[in-house]
């Protein structure tokens, strides 16, 4: 078990899925848009692929590039940014890999949502992948108080902005992109629910 936390970290079951089915190409270029600590990135930066990350947190950035000098000194610092998902200065088709886990649902309302969402697709390149994890209210729809547009309260206590199937299918259309798996939703003991949404650019 240590052995495999040592390889893998804390990577979300989603995205190690992805990764089993070969949908990361070996040397890939992956940007992480809201990293957090690098929990996802521990495997990417041990396996040579080269990475790349942006937190609105300049603690987090800190906490990923100690991460990255440790397991791939080779990759510059300037590879992890300090700035807003919506905001990142990345080049137009600048990854092969866009990863977004547990980010989207922090918006404040759907133009935030959909500033970040269309930023994250800019930078991913032609046949890129787009995977994604965020809240929904899918399952539990009769749960959740709304509180302000798509700003919702969760039983769990918690606020978050909440997508749902029609949403995601029709970014999915509008960005021209095609669903690589169905929508895939986890509930959590009635208290929150998680998507994982996957999309190959045209």
């Amino acid at each position: 078990m240590a052995d495999l936390e040592a390889q893998f970290g804390h990577i979300d079951i989603y995205l190690f899925d992805q990764l089993l089915r070969g949908r990361l190409a070996p040397k890939a270029r992956v940007l992480d848009a809201g990293c957090g600590s690098g929990r996802n990135l521990v495997y990417l930066l041990r396996s040579g692929y080269e990475v790349f990350a942006t937190d609105a947190d300049a603690g987090a950035v800190r906490e990923t590039r100690q991460l990255a000098a440790a397991l791939a000194p080779e990759l510059p610092e300037t590879n992890f940014r300090v700035e807003p998902v919506e905001r990142m200065s990345f080049a137009d088709a600048f990854a092969d890999v866009v990863l977004s886990s547990a980010v989207l649902h922090f918006a404040r309302d759907d133009q935030h949502f959909e500033a970040m969402l269309r930023e994250m697709w800019r930078v991913l390149a032609p046949r890129g992948l787009f995977f994604c994890r965020l809240a929904s209210d899918i399952g539990m729809e009769q749960r959740v108080l709304r509180v302000a547009g798509r700003r919702c309260r969760l039983p769990d206590g918690t606020e978050r902005y909440l997508v749902d199937a029609a949403m995601l299918e029709g970014f999915t259309e509008r960005l021209g992109g095609t669903l690589l798996d169905p929508l895939k939703t986890t509930i959590v003991q009635d208290q929150r629910c998680m998507t994982t949404w996957v999309v190959r650019k045209a």
